[in-house]
């Protein structure tokens, strides 16, 4: 179906995404030291965290691998969500593109041609949401709700001490598209700093890297706004 293209090319942007996503918050500073994590206990915390998440700002970098002809291609921008189902992804380079979510409302806007693709997500909202959202506010019951998770152990990731966890998806609609997720925490502000989706069949794979985190500032409601350019041509695939 047209929707689950739709899906996967969400996913490989962010993010959405879609990536994401979930995974963050920082750590209380009452909250008591830990040296071993157990998957309980990470799923704990992040119910803990996901209660306050309200915003995150982020800076992003994406790199899809083609396995067959070892083929690597990467893109940047940056990234801007809200917890009442706002997001929205500014790609810059190599070729400019913005990704925005407004509630069930979806465009993917290509300045190059002057276009943008509108979307409603309706009935595969939820679907959608485990590839937008993974990372970005859920809570640790939710996460198990969807996947089969198992935690990998510590890592270090740009200096940090990170947690890492591997997704198993439950749906048979999103095995279709992917086989498995990698999620890589850090342990100090229980964000998702790095995120790993493995496509279904083909074996490619694409990666992406947050860095300059900002949780709960403050995002106005223009930012999520469908303004685009006088005469972009607006198109409306059918699902």
């Amino acid at each position: 179906m047209r929707v689950f293209g739709t899906i996967r090319r969400i996913a490989v942007v962010f993010c959405v995404v879609i990536t994401a996503t979930s995974l963050f918050s920082t750590i209380r500073a009452s909250a008591s030291p830990q040296s071993t994590w157990t998957l309980e206990n990470v799923l704990k915390q992040l119910d803990t965290e996901a209660a306050s998440f309200r915003s995150l700002t982020a800076d992003l970098e994406r790199t899809k691998v083609t396995v067959v002809v070892n083929d690597k291609s990467t893109e940047s921008g940056q990234i801007s969500v809200r917890s009442d189902d706002k997001m929205r992804i500014e790609v810059t380079q190599p070729d400019a593109r913005t990704i925005l979510r407004d509630g069930d409302n979806f465009y993917i806007y290509n300045p190059k041609i002057h276009r943008v693709e509108e979307y409603n997500l309706g009935k595969k909202k939820s679907v959608v949401d485990q590839f937008l959202l993974l990372g970005f506010g859920t809570s640790g019951s939710s996460l198990k709700e969807s996947y089969t998770i198992t935690l990998q152990g510590e890592e270090t990731l740009d200096n940090r001490k990170v947690l890492r966890l591997e997704l198993l998806p439950k749906t048979d609609e999103v095995r279709k598209q992917l086989s498995k997720i990698q999620l890589w925490l850090d342990e100090t502000s229980w964000l998702s700093v790095q995120q790993q989706f493995f496509e279904t069949g083909s074996g490619d794979y694409f990666i992406i890297r947050y860095r300059n985190i900002n949780r709960n500032v403050r995002i106005p409601d223009n930012e999520f706004k469908a303004h685009w350019p006088r005469g972009t041509t607006k198109v409306q695939p059918q699902a």
